[in-house]
């Protein structure tokens, strides 16, 4: 599922109030922070990840992966802070 510039509008401005409610440090991808992204995920559908690398190519490639693993949409991506977002099934 590709995101209409429409729906993306839409998302990042009902994510500007959201706080990061993932951070990912220097361990980076761990089986602990996927269980807490999908559980973050199943709860809210849009959510805020904080990645902590230096590196943008590196938070960028993160977050793509995070998206994958997911099967998530990346809404918006500013500084070290990514959205995505999972609809739930109807």
């Amino acid at each position: 599922m590709s995101l209409t510039s429409k729906i993306k509008q839409q998302l990042k401005a009902k994510a500007h109030k959201l706080k990061p409610v993932i951070m990912i440090g220097n361990n980076g991808l761990t089986d602990a922070v996927n269980k807490e992204i999908e559980r973050a995920l199943h709860d809210h559908e849009l959510i805020k990840i904080r990645i902590q690398a230096n590196d943008r190519e590196l938070r960028h490639a993160l977050l793509h992966e995070i998206c994958h693993i997911h099967k998530a949409e990346s809404v918006q991506v500013i500084g070290r802070i990514g959205v995505i977002v999972r609809f739930k099934s109807s």
